[in-house]
């Protein structure tokens, strides 16, 4: 995978600005937690929502769900066991939770990694009603997840600084939140040293209309915060600054 590995030396740089032996450690070891949190995940997949507490260290930040009973947006990204995290908030909030997905490039994959049932709902983004049945989800008190990080090459996209340089991130969770009047909580799921998951949960956004691009500014902020702590698993593996060429 010499593209892929030459795409993740470039962004580790630009992180954390290592070279030499240390940049070639950290690119290892992004390699070395993908695999770790992709075979955790198709394990851990087949087991119900109860049997998963032993995969987790911490949940930082649970306190943020508490007061909010009504529609939601659990924002992610391709940060750590972003898929885990969902099927583990689903348990905890006790909502149908709706989990927006791009289809699957290896089908035979599908049926490992995605699983209906035990209160999640996997959705394709590429659905003819996807918007009318989030926004219906959300108008009954249930949750959407979605992923904060990967444009769409639409004109649905919005160019702004991630870690000093202009990069392209989606619009839409955000005008979804303020179309419906629902709070966007930013939510990751980390593998920690002990091969175990901290679950963090970040104080949620309010998104008023008009105002999508300050969300989306203070959503990147929150996933500069955790990318920078956590390099190795940021999961991207191309030019995430400019995904579709120069």
């Amino acid at each position: 995978m010499p593209a892929e590995r030459a795409a993740i030396r470039t962004t580790l740089t630009r992180l954390t600005d290592a070279d030499g032996p240390r940049l070639e450690e950290l690119t290892t070891a992004v390699f070395t937690d993908f695999a770790m949190c992709f075979s955790d995940l198709v394990s851990t997949n087949r087991r119900p929502v109860a049997r998963l507490a032993s995969c987790l260290a911490s949940v930082e930040g649970v306190e943020h769900l508490a007061p909010l009973t009504g529609g939601l947006i659990s924002l992610t990204a391709h940060v750590g066991n972003w898929e885990l995290a969902g099927r583990l908030l689903a348990g905890r909030m006790g909502r149908l939770t709706h989990v927006v997905v791009a289809e699957e490039e290896v089908r035979d994959l599908e049926r490992w990694v995605r699983r209906n049932g035990d209160g999640v709902r996997f959705v394709l983004r590429s659905r003819a009603t996807v918007s009318l049945e989030l926004i219906a989800a959300l108008r009954r008190g249930e949750v959407v997840g979605v992923q904060g990080d990967r444009a769409l090459g639409t004109r649905g996209d919005l160019v702004l600084p991630f870690f000093g340089r202009p990069a392209p991130f989606p619009l839409g969770p955000f005008l979804l939140a303020s179309a419906v009047g629902v709070p966007l909580v930013p939510a990751f799921c980390l593998l920690e040293s002990d091969h175990r998951y901290a679950v963090r949960v970040a104080e949620p956004l309010t998104v008023a209309r008009g105002e999508e691009e300050a969300a989306a500014r203070a959503w990147i902020a929150v996933l500069e915060g955790v990318v920078r702590q956590h390099p190795t698993q940021w999961f991207n593996f191309f030019d995430i600054w400019q995904p579709f060429g120069p």
